[in-house]
């Protein structure tokens, strides 16, 4: 299978089963599609009008080199190994812990309903949050490395309770030999100096929420009162995001109907000084004016190029303009191993979120529909039904995917968003795998400009 597309004057094709991307010329790039099928006879009468016969010769015996090499037409070494995926032993790595059902914001898209996750306002205790952590090393098996999140609501509404689970994690990597990473997301509204250093010094990562220009971000996330937050965090984001090193953190917002232009967006943020940035389509339902619509993707595809463009020419020049988008970064010299290509996230077998009672739900976006609560940090998982169905989540099990030149490089996209949208979580988000395609283009765009730039 292949996969071409042209953009901002460079052809790409994408050899799906190897991961070869060429940069082709334009023959290559006319005629890469039909030579597999077609003889050399048929190709040299189809294009004869456009290339002479010793420039088609050539080409096509470039492609047969690359063919015998199995950088072209590949065959799927995949699909074999899926039972293997499936069959896997459950082994927990990850947590989401929510720390707050409860938040000093009332963002407009928020999938929390304002941090209540369908239930009631209510916060973590340290009992719990101590019981989960012994429930991930028990869980853990041989693995050494686990993650813990911090999330809400906001986390920074219960924060002596975050600071009480770092300290009991840490007493008990010593007993276990276990290695604890903590992630930490935050409105930003109740950072300061103090939490900021104690941020730094025990959160391997942090997550700082914003969208962008002051119109949209103050429309799309006002505080509980309903004023504004822009003024609030902004000075607020860049202390802590300089403090850092402009590294381990992401300035993270999402774009809706109301800012399709969000290019503008993610250049304002990056021209306010920071360097790692993440933007995210909304996913709300149909009902809401400001969910994404299949009439808006050929302007979100604009953005996306032209977003793609503007940080090529930054990356290009360097300084004190140029960031990293984290939708554009993507490893072409060996990327995720091969599990994670085919499952993904992990979520409901590696990758569980915890709510404030202690409840085990498959990720944070499951978090309140009771169907999908699998047991407790104090029992266990009772419910091995769910944690079953989550790991056969994988590219081959899902017919779209099977077809998607792109599955490789999103490993079959979001669960949550699958179910939310067509109440199954083997069968993907239409809009947001298109608009997944189109950023996987981008990233490999700005990866074929870079190359063609180093060989000048």
């Amino acid at each position: 299978m292949i996969h071409k597309f042209s953009m901002n004057g460079v052809n790409v094709v994408l050899d799906v089963f190897s991961g070869a991307i060429h940069v082709a010329d334009a023959i290559m790039y006319d005629i890469v599609d039909v030579y597999e099928e077609a003889s050399r006879k048929e190709i040299l009468e189809k294009f004869e009008n456009k290339y002479t016969k010793d420039e088609l010769n050539e080409t096509m015996d470039e492609l047969d080199e690359l063919k015998n090499k199995e950088m072209l037409y590949a065959p799927d070494i995949y699909e074999n190994i899926q039972d293997f995926v499936e069959a896997r032993e459950p082994v927990v790595k990850a947590l989401c812990l929510h720390i707050a059902h409860d938040c000093n914001m009332r963002c407009k898209y928020c999938f929390a309903d304002e941090g209540e996750y369908h239930g009631h306002r209510s916060l973590m205790s340290s009992k719990v949050g101590k019981a989960a952590i012994d429930f991930v090393i028990k869980n853990s098996g041989k693995r050494k490395n686990l993650e813990v999140d911090f999330f809400g609501g906001e986390p920074l509404m219960n924060f002596d309770v975050v600071k009480d689970i770092v300290k009991y994690a840490r007493e008990q990597e010593k007993k276990y030999d276990k290695n604890f990473r903590f992630t930490i997301t935050t409105n930003g509204i109740l950072l300061n100096d103090e939490i900021q250093d104690y941020i730094n010094k025990n959160m391997h990562n942090v997550v700082i929420s914003m969208d962008g220009r002051k119109e949209i971000n103050d429309m799309m996330r006002p505080k509980a009162g309903g004023q504004g937050s822009y003024n609030t965090i902004v000075p607020k984001f860049q202390k802590l995001a300089e403090s850092r090193h402009q590294t381990d953190y992401y300035i993270r917002g999402t774009f809706t109907r109301h800012n399709l232009d969000f290019s503008k967006d993610v250049l304002h943020m990056a021209d306010l000084g920071f360097k790692q940035i993440s933007v995210e389509p909304v996913v709300g339902g149909v009902d809401t004016d400001y969910a994404i619509r299949e009439e808006d993707v050929p302007q979100i595809y604009d953005e996306y190029e032209k977003l793609a463009s503007e940080l090529y020419e930054r990356h290009k020049k360097g300084g004190k303009q140029d960031f990293n988008f984290f939708h554009f970064n993507i490893d072409l010299t060996g990327g995720p191993c091969v599990i994670k290509r085919l499952a993904g996230c992990g979520s409901g077998t590696e990758y569980l979120a915890v709510t404030p009672e202690g409840d085990l739900y498959p990720c944070h976006q499951f978090v309140g529909l009771t169907d999908f609560k699998m047991g407790t940090v104090f029992d266990g998982i009772e419910r091995e039904d769910i944690r079953d169905k989550f790991s056969k989540c994988n590219v081959y099990a899902k017919p779209e995917c099977k077809k998607c030149w792109a599955r490789f490089y999103c490993s079959g996209g979001c669960a949550a968003n699958a179910y939310q949208f067509g109440k199954d979580i083997l069968n993907p988000y239409e809009i947001g795998c298109k608009l997944q395609r189109k950023r996987i283009e981008c990233a490999i765009m700005i990866k074929a400009k870079e190359f063609q730039e180093a060989e000048k």
